[in-house]
Parts: C-alpha cells; sequence; structure tokens
C-alpha cells in the first residue's frame, strides 16, 4: 500500500515540479518568522519593557513548554522541561505531568517578578473528552487556573492564521491536520506517527536507547538525515491521507518533531504540493496556545 502510495506521489511530482518545493514567504508567513525569531531569544527570560500577561502550557510528548504574551501580543518568555508524561496526546504520568507544570511554573515566578494564575492548554484533535479534561486537571494540580482548553492544530493557527491552506502540527506521538478554508477549519484531523517514530528508526539503525536517538535526532540532524528519510515520508503520507489526497493549498509545517535539514523538502518532493517550514517551528503551538 505504501509502495503505491509512494509511486502516486512521486507521480505528481513529476507532473507538478513547479509545486514540489519549499514557497516564498508571503506578508502574514514573514511575520510569524519575526515573531518566532524574537521569541526564540527570550528562553527563561522577559526583555525590557514587556511584562508577561498572557500564558499557555504546552504539554508535549518530549518536552511540557511554557509561553507567556505581553498584552501587546509580543513574546515575553518562555520555558520548557523534558519529560516524558504524555504520550499519544494522553496524560500517563499525571503526577509528573503536575511536578513538570510546577516547576515551569515556580522558574517563571522566580525569573518574571509575577504569579502565573491562568494559562491555556491543548491536547491533540483525535484525543478523547476524558483525556483533554486530564490536560485541564495538570495545570489545575499545579495551582494554574486552565482559562482554556483547545486542539493543537487551532491552537498553532491561532499565531500563523492561516485562511486558505492546511496546518500541520507534527509531534512526538502524533501529527495532527487542519485544513482552513476562507479562515474556516473545515476538516481536522489526527494520526499516529512523528517524532517517537523516527527515533525508532534512528534507534533501529545505529543500536540506540530511545532517549539516545533523540538527542541525536536534535543535536546531529544533518548526519542522520538520510537514515530518517523513510520516516519523513509516512509522515507526509499520513499529511496526504489526512487531506483526503487533495491539494489543500499551501501545507504550513509546525511542530518541532520535523527539526531536521530538508525535512520540508522531503514533504514537498513526496506530497507535489508547496510547503512552507518555519525556523523555531517548534515554538508555533506554545506560543498559539498563549494566544488562544
Amino acid at each position: 500500500m505504501l509502495m503505491t502510495a509512494t509511486r502516486t506521489a512521486q507521480a505528481a511530482t513529476r507532473r507538478a515540479p513547479r509545486a514540489a518545493r519549499k514557497v516564498k514567504a508571503s506578508t502574514g508567513e514573514a511575520r510569524v518568522e519575526a515573531f518566532l525569531a524574537d521569541a526564540s531569544l527570550h528562553l527563561r527570560g522577559s526583555p525590557e519593557g514587556r511584562t508577561p500577561a498572557r500564558f499557555g502550557v504546552d504539554l508535549g510528548t518530549a518536552t511540557i513548554v511554557l509561553t507567556a504574551l505581553d498584552d501587546h501580543g509580543r513574546p515575553a518568555y518562555w520555558d520548557f522541561v523534558r519529560a516524558t508524561v504524555v504520550r499519544d496526546g494522553v496524560v500517563v504520568d499525571f503526577q509528573g505531568a503536575v511536578d513538570a507544570v510546577r516547576t515551569l511554573k515556580a522558574r517563571a515566578e522566580a525569573a518574571l517578578g509575577i504569579t502565573v494564575d491562568e494559562a491555556a492548554t491543548a491536547h491533540p484533535p483525535a484525543v478523547p473528552s476524558s483525556d483533554c479534561r486530564a490536560c485541564h486537571f495538570v495545570l489545575q494540580q499545579a495551582g494554574i487556573e486552565c482559562r482554556a482548553l483547545v486542539d493543537e492544530v487551532t491552537a498553532a493557527n491561532a499565531l500563523l492564521q492561516v485562511r486558505d491552506g492546511a496546518v500541520i502540527d507534527v509531534g512526538g506521538g502524533s501529527t495532527g491536520v487542519g485544513v482552513f478554508r476562507s479562515g474556516e477549519l473545515v476538516s481536522l484531523s489526527d494520526q499516529a506517527g512523528g517524532g517517537h517514530q523516527l527515533d525508532l528508526i534512528l534507534a533501529g539503525a545505529l543500536k540506540l536507547s530511545i532517549e539516545e536517538a533523540e538527542v541525536r535526532k536534535r543535536e546531529h540532524g544533518a548526519d542522520v538525515a538520510s537514515l530518517l528519510r523513510p520516516g519523513i515520508e509516512r509522515i507526509a503520507e499520513s499529511i496526504r491521507r489526512q487531506c483526503g489526497g487533495t491539494p489543500p493549498g499551501i501545507v504550513h509545517l509546525a511542530g518541532g518533531a520535523l527539526r531536521l535539514p530538508q525535512a520540508d523538502t522531503v514533504i514537498a518532493r513526496y506530497l507535489g504540493w508547496p510547503v512552507h517550514a518555519y525556523d523555531h517551528a517548534e515554538l508555533i503551538t506554545p506560543f498559539g496556545i498563549a494566544v488562544s
């Protein structure tokens, strides 16, 4: 089945070679790039003149991230801890998740001199409502009121503001896809497969532990990109299926799982669709949660 899909995608690439590439940034995409570049500078520190006023907590598979915006919607602070307390969008270690959020809350309050009383959080699109509520309760137990609970694709688009196209959130455990038409969300789905699956491929190929594979992928992506190409193409096939096999317009890649050299080019060539990747794409959903 995968071979058939691969041949189909390759044929589409030959028929439409101009589409199978990254696209030049539009005004809106340039705005996002500038926001993310600014945000990347403020790890565990707030720039002068920006008082954090609106917080978000991203309960990810590999990391838990706390972000903050000021009253003007500018990035004001962010921090993260590595934790394996969430799997495929489900909180599997409730107390571990609470402890991680408490750590982030305490560090933010010490650094900023303010209290973090409330924040938004998010969940993958396909997670059952009972598991969504667990995200709410994690914040509550950590001493933070949950002011909003949204799906990760919607959160990402709160920052990206895509009106026509697809927003792809590639996380550690799954790939979420939202298709937008005239600013309206017309389809939303989520399928298993993301960064963790890339770690499994790398661990098997290089005889590493999963933890070592994650570090190798994160810190030496250029050295292992060729090994991970089949896994990236499987993510591309998941995107194609979730879009119903129909080009949705520009595909916008969010999430930290694809922080690999040329990953967006591999996806564009596989799909034969225009793809836009962002520097610091791992910050799109966390800051989108704060925007939500």
